[in-house]
């Protein structure tokens, strides 16, 4: 099979809250070694009409299990907005992803295709594809708010950079990376492979 929506959207989000949840820890351990209430971090926002850390975090997971939820045609789980501190979150961040994780590639068969309404406080959002609630509404949003919450503790004085933010890159071979288990012992083994010989061409 190529390359899918499901490839598209379930991995890609479970990723992006993987790194989440690395950057509260680092936020968390901030707080701890600078002697700082936690609570400052969770309720700083970069402006004061902005959603404050714990906010983003909601907002984030909230759109992640939503999106992976409309496109298999499953419930989307509630999850009560009454985290107040970084293990809470992190409690969240760890049942959103088990959520995803358990979505079926068979239930997202067909699912790019299929159109999606949600319901905003405005009133009901209509797409005519599931492709576009992706990747016009769903990655999009998650982004925006990951962003977010990583400039606010960034603001904040905790040490993050932008490899925090991309996080183990799926698929990528990173300069100094540690060789796998096996890779270094094929590698020597070829070196050792006489070179073939070629026929002469007259």
């Amino acid at each position: 099979m190529g390359f899918g929506i499901h490839d598209a959207s379930l991995p890609v989000l479970v990723h992006t809250l993987k790194v989440l949840s690395v950057i509260l820890k680092k936020g968390a351990g901030h707080a701890k070694a600078k002697n700082i209430d936690p609570a400052v971090l969770l309720q700083s926002r970069l402006f004061p009409d902005m959603f404050p850390l714990v906010r983003q975090v909601q907002i984030a997971t909230d759109m992640s299990k939503g999106g992976a939820a409309r496109l298999a045609g499953v419930d989307n789980p509630a999850f009560p907005d009454t985290e107040t501190s970084f293990a809470e979150l992190q409690d969240r961040l760890d049942r959103t992803i088990a959520f995803i994780k358990s979505v079926k590639s068979a239930q997202m068969a067909g699912a790019e295709s299929r159109p999606v309404t949600l319901q905003l406080g405005r009133g009901p959002v209509s797409f005519a594809r599931g492709q576009d609630y992706l990747t016009g509404w769903v990655l999009p949003n998650v982004y925006f708010h990951v962003t977010t919450a990583y400039n606010i503790l960034r603001h904040c004085g905790v040490e993050l950079s932008k490899s925090d933010f991309l996080g183990a890159v799926p698929g990528a071979v990173m300069p100094g990376a540690p060789v796998k288990k096996g890779a270094a012992k094929k590698k020597a083994a070829a070196k050792k492979l006489p070179a073939k010989k070629t026929a002469k061409r007259n």
